[in-house]
């Protein structure tokens, strides 16, 4: 790999979050990570314990999620589920945010919600990061949910969870990154599968890529690449 694959590699929260995943699927996952140095492994949590055993001793962390894919879990379970998650080796947790909350401008509930998995991710050591699901909100909404996550104590806000309508979208990513400003991270995520797409949201002010193709996207970086003559 040259540097700018290096560089985007290090961006990558490689992830594996279908529901048939397999302990095999894990460990394959984890070998990736190792192997092309990403950030990041994103796994349900009851693979999160295999996949820190595996990652154990290197610069890859372990990511899980919380509340997924819908949200629509109580604010204690989510808690509970950041605290388990962490105790089992995760060291970032993306919780989805109260997508019908939000919906309903009941936006105190929201940040609440937030607040509540953000200090239990900080007590344990961990960041965390909240998905909007853009694809179920208005530009409006989207800005509120940003703002709400910062107030709450959130270390990133992200586009999706992969599982609803539409993915991650350059222009999604540039008005997260105007709403939250420069010091709060944003996460990429649905439906990025190759180089010039991941390199798009980074452009667009993207600071992390949640993708499962991101093998693909790291060897597509040598497709990208003009020939020299």
């Amino acid at each position: 790999m040259n540097e700018e694959q290096r560089r985007l590699a290090r961006m990558i929260d490689h992830t594996l979050l279908r529901p048939d995943a397999t302990p095999e699927q894990v460990r394959k996952l984890c070998a990736e990570a190792l192997e092309y140095g990403f950030y990041a492994v994103c796994v349900n949590p009851v693979n999160v314990e295999l996949a820190a055993g595996l990652v154990q001793g290197s610069s890859v962390r372990v990511c899980s999620v919380v509340g997924f894919p819908l949200g629509a879990n109580t604010t204690e379970i989510k808690v509970r589920e950041a605290e388990r998650a962490i105790a089992d080796g995760a060291r970032e947790v993306d919780m989805v945010l109260n997508v019908g909350a939000l919906k309903a401008g009941a936006f105190e509930v929201v940040e609440q919600d937030i607040a509540a998995v953000a200090k239990a991710a900080h007590a344990g050591g961990a960041i965390c990061k909240v998905i909007l699901e853009t694809g179920l909100l208005t530009d409006g909404e989207k800005v509120e949910a940003c703002r709400r996550a910062v107030s709450a104590g959130a270390d990133f806000v992200k586009t999706s969870t992969g599982f609803g309508p539409g993915g991650a979208t350059a222009a999604d990513i540039a008005l997260m990154r105007r709403t939250v400003g420069p010091r709060v991270g944003v996460k990429a995520s649905g439906g990025i599968r190759t180089y010039e797409a991941a390199r798009e949201m980074v452009a667009a002010g993207a600071t992390r890529i949640g993708a499962s193709a991101s093998v693909q996207i790291i060897q597509g970086a040598d497709d990208a690449r003009p020939e020299q003559h």
